[in-house]
Parts: C-alpha cells; sequence; structure tokens
C-alpha cells in the first residue's frame, strides 16, 4: 500500500473491523480499475486514461449510518462485510466533520430520552438508521431519522434534543418511518419537522434542489468537478437530452451552453428536486427546459434529432431500450457519466461493436477514494 503524500500515513481508529475504505491510505483508482480503463483507452486509440482526484479526508457530505444496540448504549456506523454486526465509528476520517458531530448529538440523545435501538432478529425497537448531508453553503446537517414506527410521537422528546443542541448546525431535521423487514434503509415517505424543503447546491451557477429522499453525490467537490467536465464537452448552442438526471446537477449547470434540454427521471424525490430547481429558473431559462418523467427507456424519444446525449445511470448501466435508441439513432455526441465499471465497459462494447459511435474521450475521477469504485466520463462522437 502507498501512503498518501505527506510526513504522516493517515491513520482511522475504526479500520479493521469496519469496511467502509477497504483501500484506506492508498493513492489514486483501484489498480484493476485502472488497468481496464486503460486497456479500454488503447483499443481506441486514446492515451492512457487521466484520474481527476480531491481531498481525501472530509470529503463526504452525505452519509447513511445504521443505529443498533442495546437500550442506553447505542452505536452509529457501518454493518461489518456480510452481517448486521454494526462497527461504531464516531470519529470517521472520510465523513466530514458535522457529520460526526450530528452523529454524536443523536447518540447523546437516544441515551437521554431512552429510545430502543432496532433489532432485525425482533423486528423491534425504534432509532434504525440516520441520514446526514452537509450543505456547503451554509454548512449546516439535513437530518433524518429513520425509524420503526409509523409517526414521529414515539420520538418527540429525542427530536427536540437534536433540535436544540445542533441550533445553527441544523438545516432541518426530518422523520421517516420504515415498518419493512428488509434491508431497505428509507421508507417512502418522509416528514418534514423543522427547516427548509431541500438542501441547496450550486454547480456552474445553477441551484440544485436536494430533497432529503433524492440521490444525491457524498463527494460534492468532486461530483462538481465532473459536471464541469461535462459541460466543457457541449458545443454552445446544443439541443441536449438528459437521462437519468436525477435532481439535474448535470443538466441545469450545462442549461446555459444549451439551446434546449429536456431531462428524464422517474424517482419521485428526485422529480421534486429538479421541479424546485426548474423553478428558480430565470424565466427565459425556464422555457429552455422540458421534464420527461418515467423510465429510460419509456422516454427514449426524447433523444431523437437532438445534438447531444447525456447518460448518468446507476450502477446497473443502460436501460435496454435506452440502449436500443442510441444504436438506431446515434446523436452527433453521447456522453456517458458512469458509477459502474464492469455496466460501463459492457455498454461501451455494445455501443462500438454497432459501429455507429466510436469512443473520443474517457477520464476517471476518484470520487469514492480508499474504495473500488471509480467515476468515469465517456464521450463518444456519431462514427
Amino acid at each position: 500500500m502507498s501512503p498518501l503524500p505527506g510526513s504522516q500515513p493517515m491513520t482511522c481508529p475504526h479500520r479493521p473491523p469496519c469496511p467502509g475504505c477497504p483501500r484506506f491510505g492508498e493513492r489514486g483508482i483501484d489498480a484493476g480499475a485502472r488497468d481496464a480503463l486503460d486497456e479500454l483507452a488503447r483499443v481506441h486509440g486514446l492515451p492512457k486514461v487521466s484520474v481527476v482526484a480531491g481531498v481525501m479526508d472530509g470529503f463526504r457530505h452525505r452519509a447513511r449510518l445504521a443505529i443498533r444496540g442495546r437500550l442506553g448504549s447505542p452505536k452509529l456506523g457501518l454493518f461489518e462485510l456480510g452481517t448486521h454486526r454494526i462497527v461504531h465509528v464516531p470519529d470517521c476520517r472520510v465523513q466530514h466533520p458535522l457529520i460526526n458531530r450530528v452523529a454524536g448529538v443523536i447518540r447523546r440523545a437516544l441515551v437521554e430520552a431512552r429510545v430502543p435501538c432496532y433489532s432485525e432478529v425482533a423486528h423491534l425497537g425504534l432509532a434504525r438508521y440516520l441520514q446526514v448531508v452537509v450543505e456547503r453553503g451554509s454548512q449546516s446537517a439535513q437530518v433524518v431519522v429513520v425509524a420503526n414506527c409509523d409517526s414521529a410521537e414515539p420520538l418527540a422528546e429525542c427530536l427536540g434534543m437534536i433540535r436544540e443542541r445542533l441550533g445553527p448546525d441544523l438545516h432541518s431535521l426530518w422523520f421517516n418511518a420504515n415498518l419493512e423487514r428488509s434491508n431497505t434503509i428509507l421508507g417512502p415517505d418522509f416528514q418534514n419537522l423543522s427547516g427548509p424543503e431541500s438542501a441547496v447546491e450550486r454547480f456552474g451557477g445553477a441551484a440544485v434542489h436536494y430533497p432529503p429522499g433524492a440521490f444525491g453525490q457524498n463527494n460534492l467537490d468532486l461530483a462538481e468537478r465532473v459536471v464541469e467536465h461535462v459541460r466543457a464537452q457541449i458545443p454552445p448552442g446544443s439541443r441536449v437530452a438528459e437521462f437519468y438526471a436525477g435532481v439535474g446537477a448535470i443538466g441545469l449547470s450545462v442549461l446555459r451552453r444549451a439551446s434546449a434540454i429536456t431531462m428524464n427521471e422517474v424517482g419521485p424525490h428526485s422529480l421534486r428536486g429538479l421541479e424546485l430547481g426548474v423553478a428558480g429558473l430565470e424565466p427565459a431559462d425556464r422555457a429552455r427546459v422540458a421534464v420527461a418523467p418515467g423510465p429510460a427507456g419509456a422516454a427514449r424519444h426524447i433523444a431523437r434529432g437532438v445534438d447531444v446525449v447525456i447518460a448518468d445511470p446507476p450502477r446497473r448501466g443502460l436501460d435496454p431500450g435506452f440502449m436500443g435508441q442510441l444504436l438506431e439513432e446515434p446523436p452527433a455526441r453521447f456522453i456517458y457519466v458512469s458509477c459502474g465499471l464492469a455496466s460501463f465497459l459492457e455498454d461501451a462494447a455494445r455501443l462500438h461493436s454497432a459501429g455507429k459511435l466510436r469512443l473520443v474521450g474517457l477520464t476517471a475521477f476518484n470520487l469514492a477514494p480508499f474504495t473500488e469504485h471509480v467515476e468515469t466520463v465517456a464521450c463518444f462522437d456519431r462514427a
């Protein structure tokens, strides 16, 4: 293992057994991922892949922590691999310091209010998970407490302590009910107990809204560089279609280079964030935006007749229906933002084998340091 630059290597008080950073202290992306990307670049006549990296200490602005343990002795952290044994991580090195502070406040409130922690085996107990999102502009935390009950009333005393003790560090406080016997972290409905409806980030000047149920990147500083990289590859005045748009972090930020953009998304909470972002635009900009809700395959028609198509799919890769559209009517440019290397390599091979799109650019982003995951941005032009 090569330590990070500096006089002292990074250390973590929670390793082992915490599984969160399997490559903790190592520079760069996973060697196997690097080799696979370099080979893809070689096959297409491109130079070795450049890797964009950011800070590796306190970079996570978003975290989900399990809450388990005995009454009066709760633990907040991650499960050991393949188990429901929790690793308490009060001093996590990769989380924003405010996330660690929030977790500490909540732990004390659970103790003092005598709130029982959830147990998978018995399907009893209340406090189940914690989600924390740090809004960069205000340096305050959007906090979601997930519980095994259908209302916030059994947690009222605890929630009051959290609100009072976090004070100005609290952006908003939410209750989420999850009564299912499953590994799903969040239930479908959120109750806003205090604060704004969404955390707001700015990418390329655009205000991007994150309700608590919407997907968001945890490494916001490097995610912003991904957005900048995508924006730079869009010719001015392009007609754009974006698939898997989420809350619009990419789409809203590239609007200034586009003559028009249509954004596709399926998740209801992300669609709400996108709605808030579009509503905040100036009228002239708002008139150049359309939203096509639903699965990517069902919305494939929005890719017809545009100049640039952008896709940022989940780890499983491109929807077959959407892939079919790309192969039938390839756009002048297709920008593929991927968080799943295996699916990306399969999709890239299929796009290339059809002979209608050629890979012209490939960049890696170390969005999840100390893990095997890598974010890639690939640019394909019509052959």
